[in-house]
Parts: C-alpha cells; sequence; structure tokens
C-alpha cells in the first residue's frame, strides 16, 4: 500500500481524494456563509455552533488543515514530476495544442489560491484562536455577524477577495473533472459529470463573490 501510493498513479488518486475532500468543505463553508445574506440569526447560531463544538474544533479543523496542506504540497510534487518527465529532449510536443491555459498553471493558480488561504486564515482563523484562548473574552454567540460584515468594509478587500475566487473558479474547473476521472469516474456519466463540475467550479465561487459584495454595499 506504502509502494502504491508512492506511485505516480497513487499520488494523483490521493491529489483526486484531498480534491474531493476540499471541495466537500468548500460546500459546507459556502452554505453556512450564504445563510448571512438571508438572516443573521440563523448565521450567528451556525456560526456559534461550529466555533463551539469541540468535534469541528479539536478534530475536524485540524483534519481540515492537513488536507489543505496535503494538497498543496502533493499538486508541487506532481508538477515538478510532470516538467521533468516533459523535458526530455528528443520529443517535441507543443503543449499548447493539446491542454487548456488552466491546465499548464494549474501550480500558479494554486499557489495564488494557497496565499489567499494563508490570509483568510490569519483575518478570521487567528482573531478567533485570540478570542477564545487568549484574551478568554466572555462567549458571545451574537457576535459572528458583526465579525463577518466588518471584514468586507473595504473596498479593496472586497476586490482581493474576489479575485481570489476567480483563481479559485478557474482552478476548479480543470481540477473538478481531473480528480473525477483520476477516481475513475465512468465515462458514460461524462457528460453529467462535466456539467455538475462547471455549475460547481463557477457557482460556488460566484456565490462567495456576491455575499462579499452585498454585505459591501449593505454597508455603504
Amino acid at each position: 500500500m506504502n509502494t502504491f501510493f508512492k506511485s505516480s498513479i497513487g499520488k494523483k488518486l490521493s491529489m483526486a481524494l484531498s480534491a474531493i475532500f476540499l471541495m466537500v468543505f468548500l460546500l459546507q463553508h459556502f452554505l453556512i456563509n450564504i445563510t448571512s445574506v438571508f438572516s443573521e440569526s440563523l448565521f450567528n447560531l451556525i456560526s456559534h455552533f461550529m466555533g463551539t463544538n469541540p468535534i469541528v474544533q479539536f478534530l475536524l479543523q485540524p483534519i481540515l488543515i492537513g488536507g489543505v496542506l496535503f494538497h498543496f504540497i502533493m499538486g508541487f510534487i506532481l508538477e515538478i514530476e510532470n516538467r521533468k518527465a516533459s523535458s526530455v529532449g528528443y520529443v517535441m510536443v507543443d503543449g499548447k495544442k493539446n491542454s487548456t491555459w488552466m491546465s499548464r498553471n494549474m501550480i500558479w493558480s494554486g499557489m495564488v489560491i494557497l496565499a489567499f488561504l494563508v490570509l483568510h486564515f490569519i483575518d478570521f482563523w487567528l482573531p478567533e484562536i485570540n478570542y477564545k484562548y487568549i484574551e478568554f473574552f466572555p462567549d458571545d454567540p451574537n457576535r459572528y455577524y458583526t465579525e463577518l460584515i466588518h471584514k468586507f468594509e473595504n473596498p479593496y478587500r472586497v476586490g482581493a477577495y474576489c479575485f481570489a475566487f476567480i483563481l479559485l473558479a478557474l482552478h476548479l474547473l480543470h481540477g473538478f473533472s481531473s480528480s473525477l476521472k483520476s477516481l475513475g469516474a465512468n465515462k458514460i456519466y461524462a457528460h453529467s459529470i462535466k456539467v455538475f463540475a462547471y455549475i460547481y467550479s463557477i457557482g460556488i465561487p460566484l456565490g462567495f463573490c456576491l455575499i462579499a459584495i452585498f454585505h459591501y454595499y449593505s454597508n455603504v
């Protein structure tokens, strides 16, 4: 088993599994955030549960951070291996004719997205750690909505936030279908998978952008 995951196929499979895991988290994250558009109380309720539940805080959250690190490290490893494999001098192949722009630049979009995730953790996770475990402020189940909309008061922050999600959409457009192929998705359902991948890859990042824009204009 250890040998399998060191092989090229094993690495691609583990990359695909981590991608699917992160896409499930992204959907869950979006479903929570979208409630802030419709109901302040519901958003506070869900956020308070997620922020105080020990299973979420001490089991799922470390797994998520580990999944993010694993996915990006494995992505860099596969990118290096692919570059080495394509650098054989006697093979002349025009990559632009056989692949999309996004598939050739996944490493760059991935690096930007990783930088965004680091800033996102600094922006949201570190203040949360400071609030609960350093300052030991009293528990306030109604603070989450106010903290969220405060993040979207600056138009430059909103612009950077949306730019990162546009890159994420491009990253997902290639990564979603690629992950399912690596997992052996049935060719019979190829068209349905492609449609679903487009809906998810565009719809979820667009939804995050609209949430940020909505809160920005609601507080102008």
